[in-house]
């Protein structure tokens, strides 16, 4: 499997993960209020949260796939709205073959905006920087939620798994409603 298809595999699930992640908030009736909810002062608010891990895959499509696709710079101000935002995502992921993507070792140039500049290769760009990054905030996201109160567990960070239980146990009884399973 190339990097390209690797990468547009995590993506798609981990969007999954996201976005199933709103949904539950939304189902579980959370105000949108929950958006500006953090962990500790200086770290980002749950909004932000999900737009870095957006823009994470945004920036990826960008760098390797040939796209110039805008990064998201707005707040979003409802989880109705966040979850519009990672369908239109997973679009632009599901749109873009990873026959188009940039051969492995062809050269990525990245400089952040206080400076900092890397120089690498496509692979390794995607499993050096997108990838460790787009976990990082997708696992805020999920934190920031339980700590609102959301009843979440592991296996809702894991949603795509159920396509692979063996057992005839239920998926949900394997998540254990959320509880005591991180």
């Amino acid at each position: 499997m190339s990097y390209a298809q690797s990468a547009r595999t995590v993506f798609a699930n981990m969007l999954g993960t996201l976005d199933h992640l709103a949904c539950k908030a939304q189902d579980a009736g959370m105000a949108d209020n929950v958006l500006s909810r953090k962990l500790t002062e200086d770290m980002f608010p749950l909004e932000m949260q999900f737009r870095v891990a957006l823009n994470q895959v945004l920036l990826a499509l960008n760098q390797v796939a040939g796209k110039t696709l805008p990064l998201e710079e707005n707040s979003y101000g409802s989880l109705a709205e966040v979850r519009e935002r990672i369908s239109a995502v997973r679009a632009h992921v599901d749109q873009c073959d990873a026959a188009d993507w940039a051969d492995a070792d062809t050269t990525v140039d990245l400089t952040l905006p206080n400076g900092v500049r890397f120089v690498m290769s496509s692979e390794e760009d995607i499993r050096d920087w997108i990838a460790p990054n787009f976990y990082f905030h997708v696992t805020m996201a999920y934190a920031l939620l339980r700590h609102a109160g959301l009843d979440i567990g592991k296996m809702d960070f894991l949603p795509h798994m159920s396509r692979h239980i063996a057992s005839s146990q239920p998926f949900t009884e394997i998540n254990n409603g959320g509880r005591g399973k991180d």
